[in-house]
């Protein structure tokens, strides 16, 4: 006897218990890593003012790496998730090992341009007199640590491709309980001040890296998979994470040109900014949890040969993304006279913040569709068109931002600016998931 095909609310239902299942581990995931850096900076802070600021230039420099190589989490995430739908667990595995044995190729690389360039590096950032010294011994020990970083991206894109982004979280909750009592006893406890809490981080993301390598590994047994080096693999792997390192970058070259001209506005905007940019990077953590369901989801899909329930997922997912960023909206809205107090007593930079805050309140509901859709393609390893959109919308953004201060505009008009830049994007996005150019059936794309 057949099984009645599925009525479109139960398939809605399931793709409900697919998103959130997905979705809200990988919420918490992401949350851990700018906890590491709080957790740093708590501890270190005790120490000193010039200590501390030695820390934000080194670790700025670090969250800016792990930035640029997070395209060996997403496509990895693509490439494996293809692979499962395609019922090939053996194939899935051994793809994903060829991402972890890029990452360690990469991670070496960073090791050896890092350990001689550091108090240049260091210079360039602009670190004082005083920071400059324990920005350079924290960023030359961090480095060590670095393969470990690119290990657990590559990893952590296994396993959301293998459709588990509970284990990430576990891993996370682990590495962030390890790398305070580490850092509070190399610290205080070894008397080694900054350079103590260097040394436990990177004591931490070793010990993240080996309980990720201990699943994997596992897995492979399991499967059949080799663990060996494949030249071949590998390089597939780096010539699918170049587009994505090109979108990287270019999102990166409009928060530093946004940045840049924020500075450029006076000293109540630039706090403003700052202040703005940390809640909008908080934000981004909600939506961005909704694209990693996307990317794990659409490869399955994709892989299993079945295009119109990836695109009926996407169009679920975008739901969600717009009922998300609608939410979140609605609580910046409510809550922003609450927040700014948080960061900051002076009534010039609140009252410069708090118009600017509402335009990106406003803007949430635009960046739940862009998340959303940057997920999809990113899961249907579309890489080549994302990078081409998103160094279109840099060129279109980089002239308004620019013309904030000639036109004399505050922070509110370059908040604008940057709603433009999401509107920009929606729309590239948008016009590519309507296409169904991105609907590439089969194990490999």
């Amino acid at each position: 006897m057949t099984q009645a095909p599925a009525t479109p609310k139960a398939a809605r239902r399931q793709h409900d218990r697919e998103i959130v299942a997905l979705a809200v581990p990988a919420f918490g995931a992401l949350v851990a890593e700018p906890l590491f850096v709080m957790a740093d900076s708590a501890i270190i802070g005790h120490l000193g003012t010039a200590q501390l600021a030695g820390l934000g230039v080194a670790s700025a420099l670090l969250m800016t790496a792990v930035s640029v190589f997070v395209f060996l989490a997403y496509a990895t995430t693509a490439a494996v998730a293809r692979r499962v739908g395609a019922g090939d667990l053996q194939a899935a595995i051994r793809q994903g090992m060829d991402g972890i044995w890029l990452a360690l190729l990469l991670g070496a690389a960073v090791i050896a341009v890092a350990l001689p360039m550091a108090p240049a590096i260091v210079e360039l950032f602009g670190a004082s007199d005083t920071a400059a010294p324990y920005a350079t011994t924290y960023l030359r020990i961090s480095s060590f640590g670095i393969p470990a970083m690119l290990v657990v991206l590559a990893a952590t894109g296994v396993l959301r491709g293998l459709q588990d982004t509970k284990t990430p979280l576990y891993v996370a909750i682990a590495g962030f309980i390890a790398n305070a009592v580490l850092n509070v006893g190399l610290v205080y406890g070894a008397g080694l001040g900054i350079a103590g809490s260097a040394w436990g981080t990177v004591i931490a993301q070793y010990g993240m890296a080996v309980a990720y390598l201990v699943v994997v590994v596992r897995g492979a047994r399991l499967h059949g998979a080799s663990l060996r080096p494949d030249v071949a693999g590998i390089r597939a792997s780096a010539q699918a994470g170049v587009p994505l390192l090109v979108r990287t970058l270019s999102l990166r070259a409009i928060l530093m040109i946004t940045t840049a001209v924020a500075a450029r506005l006076g000293d109540a905007d630039i706090a403003a900014h700052q202040i703005i940019l940390s809640l909008w990077s908080l934000l981004a953590f909600a939506l961005d949890a909704i694209a990693i369901a996307g990317q794990a989801i659409i490869g399955r899909y994709l892989g299993a040969d079945d295009p119109e329930g990836a695109r009926t997922v996407c169009r679920r997912m975008v739901q969600w993304g717009i009922a998300a960023g609608v939410a979140l909206g609605l609580l910046v809205v409510i809550a922003r006279p609450l927040l700014l107090p948080l960061f900051t007593g002076d009534s010039a930079v609140k009252d410069t913040a708090l118009p600017a805050l509402l335009m990106v309140a406003l803007a949430q509901p635009i960046c739940g569709v862009v998340f959303v859709l940057d997920g999809v393609l990113m899961g249907a390893g579309d890489g080549p068109y994302l990078a081409g959109a998103m160094v279109l919308t840099l060129a279109i953004f980089t002239p308004v931002a620019l013309l904030v201060p000639a036109l004399g505009g505050g922070i509110t008009a370059l908040w604008g600016a940057m709603t433009l830049m999401m509107a920009v994007r929606m729309l590239t996005l948008w016009l590519r998931a309507r296409s169904g150019r991105w609907l590439v059936t089969g194990a490999t794309r």
